[in-house]
Parts: C-alpha cells; structure tokens; sequence
C-alpha cells in the first residue's frame, strides 16, 4: 500500500471513528486533521472535503470488497461479508445513511446489484434466450429490492443477523430466478 492510500484510510478510520460520536453535519475538517494529527493541507491533497472523504469510505469499504471478482456462485458469501462489515460498522453506517449523501451509498449499491443480477441472469439463462430490454428490467427491479432491503435494515438497526438478510436475499432470488426464466426466456433455436 503506498503512502498516499495508506493515509487515505487512516483519515477514512478516524472519520468513522468520530462518527459514531458526532452527526456528519457537525463534524469539521478541524476535528479530522485533529484526530488524527495532520494538517488541513494533508487532508485537502486527498479529499476535496468531507463528501468526498465520506463517498470513498462508501466506495472502498462496502462496494469494492462486493464486487471484485463477482460472481454468480461467490454473489451471497460477498453480500454476506459486505453486510457483516456494515454491521461492525453500525454507528457509522447508520449515521451516514441519515444525511442527504446517503444517497451515494445507495446509487453506488444500485449499480454493482444490477450488474449482480445482470450475471445473475447470464448464468442461469443456459439454453434460453432473454431480450435485453428484459435482462435490464429484471436486473433493475431486484437491485432496488436488494438496496431498499440493506438500507431499511440499517435505518431500522439492524436487528436481525447480516446472515439472516442475506439468506432472505437469496432465497428470493433463486425462487424468483425459476419464475424469470419461464416468463421472460425463450430456449435457444
């Protein structure tokens, strides 16, 4: 790791660290560089500000640990994983989840599920043919129940297991995936 990242994520620690303490609103850049002893200047070479900061914890904590070397037979053990880090990290999830940016978190959990159920698809389709237009509505209307269904559990908080949600999860999935492909999938000519 090169010193660059590796202040990266000791900026990104202290951050959620204060977090669990503090609202997003009332945390200052002052307080970051005070915690974790730099100055404004160190923090400002790495983020632009605290959206920025809060939008890469987003992006490397949860998202790119789920959706490196994604597939359809390792998609619930990475979901599992994603939910059990979020978990750990409950205070700071649940907090961040509460301001308007929030929203981030959501768009970014939006597009890896649709590419989640867009493999999904390619994998369970075998012999059948599905138009495209279809493949991307299908993909579209679970990702949004699985992002609805990780963000209400965290704003309700959390009281059930990330194993149980992820179970939940995949158990619609697989039942739905056998009603998708008699719908929507012609067999192969």
């Amino acid at each position: 790791m090169t010193d660059s990242v590796y202040t990266k994520y000791a900026i990104a620690n202290v951050f959620k660290e204060i977090m669990t303490k503090k609202s997003f609103e009332k945390i200052t850049i002052s307080d970051i560089t005070t915690a974790c002893g730099l100055n404004r200047q160190t923090f400002y070479y790495h983020f632009r500000d605290k959206y920025e900061l809060l939008n890469w914890i987003f992006y490397n904590d949860a998202i790119l640990p789920f959706v490196e070397n994604l597939g359809f037979d390792n998609w619930s053990e990475k979901l599992c994983n994603m939910l059990n880090m979020i978990y750990t990290n409950s205070r700071f999830y649940s907090n961040a989840l509460k301001i308007s940016y929030g929203q981030e978190f959501k768009s970014y959990m939006h597009k890896a599920n649709t590419n989640v159920f867009l493999s999904v698809i390619e994998e369970v389709s075998g012999n059948y043919v599905m138009a495209d237009d279809d493949k991307v509505f299908i993909a579209e209307f679970f990702s949004y129940g699985m992002t609805g269904t990780i963000v209400s559990w965290v704003q309700r908080g959390m009281k059930e297991s990330p194993e149980t949600v992820t179970s939940h999860i995949v158990n619609l999935v697989n039942d739905c995936q056998r009603l998708a492909v008699k719908r929507y999938m012609m067999p192969k000519k």
